[in-house]
């Protein structure tokens, strides 16, 4: 899908719910590499910490991430991702000088309506890795979080 079709109509709202993808460039399996995937959890709890969003649920898989959240600043969600994206970026290639790590353009992105669909959409993006035959159990994948299921499901 072409960048201009993934923006049209997309709209940014303080307090409302979004679920993105985003993935890395050429689907290249960066996170397979757990410092890669611990830098940018990182950077995702400092966009926390720093009141831009509430995170709700993510997943990292090798190549790209999967991340529902709320929108607490005035920050548009496009703008919200280009920071995380270029925070991430920067801090795994200092990390490595070996590799050079960049972000596919662009991010698919849905805004979350109604509290069944969030939970829905929670536990879609937990079992990512079960569905792409990476683990058996979710339990047993390390890079994943959610405030619903803690490990529990």
């Amino acid at each position: 899908m072409s960048r201009s079709n993934l923006i049209k109509g997309r709209t940014s709202l303080k307090h409302h719910v979004y679920h993105i993808t985003t993935c890395t460039e050429n689907r290249k399996p960066f996170f397979h590499n757990f410092q890669f995937a611990r830098l940018l959890i990182n950077e995702m709890k400092c966009l926390t910490k720093q009141h831009e969003v509430k995170s709700i649920t993510w997943v990292i898989m090798p190549d790209h991430l999967h991340w529902l959240f709320q929108l607490t600043s005035d920050k548009s969600l496009s703008k919200m991702i280009q920071t995380l994206k270029g925070r991430s970026s920067r801090a795994i290639n200092e990390h490595s000088n070996k590799i050079k790590f960049s972000w596919q353009r662009g991010f698919h992105d849905h805004a979350i309506r109604t509290e069944e669909s969030l939970i829905a959409v929670s536990r879609y993006i937990v079992a990512n890795p079960l569905r792409a035959g990476l683990v058996e159990n979710v339990r047993d994948y390390p890079l994943w979080d959610s405030v619903y299921l803690h490990g529990d499901e």
